[in-house]
């Protein structure tokens, strides 16, 4: 039995969680312009552009911005961000209790919930790492990601197939969605990271001298793997048990069991690259992305392209 009333209140929380994101990237995209790149950035970025080091030094430091009163954006788009994911996680919840069952029993679900965990895995980075700076790219992504779910992958709320009603559903899919929250996040920075690479090989001016150097990007995209890296194993060994429950056997290579192997196997290859290899920058970026590539193809493309006994999962 559906409650209607409580999956109304979920699409609007859902649709209020949206528009405070929207908000909230702006407020985060003008933390980023506004905010007085340091005087040794200036100087480094007037060297690369062909003037003397000491020349260029005194220059970024007679073109300091002044230091007056400014609007704090920064603060301002936490704020709204903390609201949105209240809201957001109350959107979840009231589509839980609408059907009275956890809320990831088809794929709207499962990404309205990921989205929601990269969101609070941002908010972790904020407070640990002070990454404020990725705030307006996660929101972005987050944005694309809800606003996929609803355009195109949308179910109105309903009872769990047979397969999906036992507890494993509380222990290996909200593993799967937390950890891969957690890959969104550090896909973000690895992009960035990329991005910022080559900013500072061209030596050129622009937003991005506002990020932090591509060293801490590329650390921060590979401390944010290694968290979740365990918590996606966890997930498939919970799966695989799961599984010999519900069909009596553990492993049967079936799509969604194969590709959520190439992602603990592409991702294993990148932390163990970096640890024993000293794989850092440019080529440990490639493999991250090569990973989150079929993180989106396990999440999506399983289950539009390829027949398997996950189905049930199926848009």
């Amino acid at each position: 039995m559906v409650d209607t009333e409580l999956a109304d209140l979920s699409n609007n929380m859902l649709l209020g969680a949206v528009l405070l994101y929207v908000v909230a990237m702006l407020g985060y995209a003008a933390d980023l312009a506004f905010t007085p790149r340091p005087a040794k950035a200036r100087a480094k970025a007037l060297a690369g552009a062909g003037a003397p080091v000491e020349e260029a030094a005194d220059t970024a430091e007679d073109s300091a911005e002044p230091d007056v009163p400014r609007r704090d954006w920064g603060r301002f788009a936490v704020l709204i961000t903390v609201f949105g994911g209240l809201l957001h996680a109350g959107g979840v919840v009231a589509r839980g209790m609408s059907v009275s069952r956890w809320p990831w029993g088809n794929m709207y679900e499962f990404v309205v919930a990921i989205c929601l965990a990269a969101v609070v895995g941002f908010l972790v980075l904020l407070v640990r790492s002070k990454a404020r700076y990725l705030g307006a790219f996660v929101m972005l992504a987050v944005i694309l990601g809800l606003g996929a779910a609803t355009i195109w992958l949308y179910q109105a709320p309903g009872e769990l197939v047979p397969a999906l009603k036992s507890y494993w559903i509380a222990i290996h899919v909200s593993a799967a969605i937390i950890a891969s929250g957690g890959f969104t996040v550090g896909f973000v920075a690895t992009l960035l990271y990329l991005a910022k690479a080559r900013h500072e090989e061209k030596a050129s001016t622009g937003f991005l001298d506002r990020l932090p150097g591509s060293t801490t990007l590329d650390d921060l995209a590979y401390k944010a793997t290694m968290f979740v890296f365990p918590i996606w194993t966890f997930s498939i060994i919970a799966g695989a048990i799961w599984a010999d429950e519900a069909w009596g056997r553990y492993w049967g290579w079936d799509p969604k069991e194969t590709w959520s192997f190439i992602v603990f196997a592409i991702y294993a290859g990148y932390l163990h690259a970096r640890a024993t290899a000293g794989w850092k920058g440019r080529k440990a970026a490639v493999v991250a992305t090569i990973g989150y590539a079929a993180l989106l193809f396990n999440l999506v493309g399983v289950n539009v392209f390829l027949e398997g006994m996950h189905s049930y999962a199926d848009v």
